[in-house]
């Protein structure tokens, strides 16, 4: 194959979207720049050491790395959306992100942009605040030097795709639903694959350049339409469906809070944007660039498939999610962010690391945690009612684990095989709490296991917080230590036991 002269930016490779299109570019023998601010998220994927992909570290609300990573590229994909509720002033940081991309590919002389945006009429009364800031990123982007492509699509269905999960867990679950009266407003879903065709085949069309286009799936339907077409493909029985007036969308995504993995800061947007229709009202992307569509019911088959076959690529939390505290890193002072609370349990067992790292790289999910079940199950439930993510999330695959994953309510942010994983907990807590386990070797023939707990209080409230937990963890951790040696099937040879806090153990990262 032919590699192109210039790299491609993409942006949002850790996403949904981006981390599916980068494989594809690839494959297609074209050269690939990813920024990230987690480059190692991408490192750790199966293409991330492909001799013709770059990364660069760099965050879209950052100018200067923005700019610097677009250095020397040709075209790039703007595929960063922010979603979180949670997080605030989501309008402004996309904003101030959409201008970076203005000024790093001004600077740089890309010769043009391609943007994913959403379908919606601008104008409509109903529009969601999130479906008027991809409008408005846009209108951003279309003001700047640089041409645009710009893709419009209204939902997204593939395995992982968040729009699809929503989905697949309200219809498994709930036989009766009572819906908001958009359970009738019209959509023309699109399969994941489908929006891979379209972005990178319009590279290859140079009639896409500075134009906006509507893509969708064949069908037009209802999403009462759609949740029976996901029943009859799930073998399930006709769902009944109640819509009422007085569902508004904070409500509606409390409610799937509650039943599904999407949290409600993620919900609410997206059902916010379910009260207006997005249809396409053109289909000009079909001559130009042509794709072999697939229909709801073949696209719907296909998710369940791929999750049945544990091939799920890319899911709905892979993108954004936290990075390591500050406090984490070595070199500051003991005084310095805070005091660091933490504590440390170990076991010795008769064999090998990577046996123990087969166990613990398989932790979470459907897997469980190993001990204390119901107690785990009982911290996701609070976790879940209080809007964290609790243990619903579980995680992209049962045995394969890479940074970046979300892990019930961690998300994994250094790996080590076999020897380290760092997890950072995205649960509702008063401060910022790390597990971390380590595997080292402990004589000839001998491993070491340990559990090392660290946790950054924010108040009195966190202090509280870490000294009303402090009677239970040596039970736990201890007990969870014999758990993974029960697993492994290797001999105990010392422990469970406390460990000391090293200066080593306090200053990994």
């Amino acid at each position: 194959m032919t590699v192109s002269a210039k790299p491609i930016l993409v942006t949002g490779g850790t996403g949904y979207v981006g981390g599916r299109l980068i494989p594809r570019l690839l494959a297609g023998g074209r050269r690939v720049r990813a920024m990230a601010r987690s480059p190692e998220r991408l490192r750790c994927r199966p293409w991330g050491g492909h001799e013709n992909l770059e990364i660069a570290a760099g965050d879209a609300l950052d100018r200067d790395a923005f700019v610097r990573a677009a250095n020397g590229c040709g075209t790039a994909y703007y595929l960063i959306h922010s979603m979180n509720v949670h997080k605030g002033r989501f309008a402004d940081a996309d904003r101030t992100a959409a201008d970076n991309m203005v000024a790093a590919a001004r600077e740089n002389r890309l010769s043009r942009i391609v943007y994913l945006g959403g379908l919606g009429d601008r104008n409509h009364e109903a529009l969601s605040h999130h479906l008027q800031s991809r409008h408005e990123v846009e209108r951003i982007l279309q003001a700047g030097p640089v041409p645009v492509t710009n893709l419009r699509a209204a939902m997204i269905l593939g395995s992982g795709s968040a729009s699809f999960e929503m989905l697949r867990y309200l219809v498994d679950r709930l036989p009766v639903m009572i819906t908001p009266r958009w359970v009738q407003t019209p959509c023309q879903p699109i399969a994941v694959g489908n929006v891979l065709d379209y972005l990178e085949g319009c590279l290859a069309v140079p009639e896409t350049i500075g134009r906006t286009f509507d893509i969708g799936g064949p069908d037009v339907l209802t999403y009462r339409d759609i949740i029976q077409i996901y029943a009859r493909e799930a073998g399930l029985r006709r769902r009944l469906i109640i819509p009422v007036p007085v569902l508004t969308p904070w409500l509606s995504a409390k409610w799937v809070h509650l039943v599904t993995p999407v949290p409600a800061s993620i919900a609410q947007p997206l059902a916010e944007g379910l009260s207006v229709p997005v249809v396409c009202r053109d289909h000009r992307i079909r001559d130009l660039v042509p794709v072999n569509l697939m229909d709801t019911r073949q696209t719907i088959r296909k998710a369940l498939d791929r999750i049945r076959q544990e091939q799920v690529d890319t899911c709905w939390f892979d993108g954004g999610g936290s990075l390591p505290p500050e406090w984490s890193t070595c070199g500051d002072a003991d005084y310095a962010g805070g005091t660091v609370l933490g504590g440390a349990h170990r076991i010795g067992l008769e064999g090998d690391a990577e046996t123990v790292w087969s166990t613990i790289q398989t932790i979470g999910g459907s897997n469980g945690w190993y001990f204390a079940h119901s107690l785990w199950q009982l911290r996701g439930i609070m976790d879940r009612l209080a809007g964290g993510p609790g243990l619903r999330r579980g995680r992209r695959h049962p045995t394969d684990l890479r940074v970046g994953d979300g892990l019930d309510f961690w998300r994994v942010i250094a790996m080590e095989p076999p020897h380290r994983l760092l997890l950072l907990a995205e649960m509702k807590t008063p401060g910022d709490a790390l597990l971390e386990f380590l595997i080292a070797p402990d004589g000839p023939g001998k491993v070491e296991l340990k559990m090392i707990s660290r946790f950054l209080p924010r108040g009195l409230a966190g202090i509280l917080y870490w000294y009303a937990l402090l009677p239970t963890h040596r039970w736990l951790f201890e007990g969870m230590l014999r758990a993974v040696a029960a697993k492994t099937g290797m001999p105990v040879v010392s422990g469970p036991e406390k460990a000391p806090m090293t200066a080593a153990l306090e200053c990994r990262l």
